[in-house]
C-alpha cells in the first residue's frame, strides 16, 4: 500500500510560511539591534548577554558584516 502524501497547498503550507517570514525578520530585527548596540560602543560580551547566547556565537554571525560597514569594534583586550 502506497502512503498518502498530502498536497504541499493549504492551511498548513501557509502557516510553514509564516514561520520562514517570522524567522527571516527576526534576522534582520537583531542584525539592526547588533549594529546599533556595537555603534553605541558595546562590548560582544554585553551583546552575547543581552541575546542570551555566547560572545562568540554572536561574534561569528556578526563581525564580518559589521567589519565591512565600518564599525569600530571594541577588541577584547585594548
Amino acid at each position: 500500500m502506497t502512503p498518502i502524501i498530502p498536497d504541499p497547498t493549504g492551511a498548513e503550507a501557509d502557516d510553514l510560511a509564516a514561520v520562514v517570514a517570522l524567522r527571516e525578520l527576526a534576522d534582520r530585527l537583531e542584525d539592526a539591534a547588533v549594529e546599533r548596540a556595537m555603534r553605541a560602543g558595546w562590548s560582544w560580551n554585553q551583546v552575547a548577554e543581552a541575546l542570551g547566547v555566547t560572545r562568540q556565537a554572536v561574534h561569528k554571525k556578526h563581525h564580518r558584516r559589521l567589519e565591512i560597514a565600518g564599525i569600530e569594534l571594541r577588541r577584547r583586550n585594548g
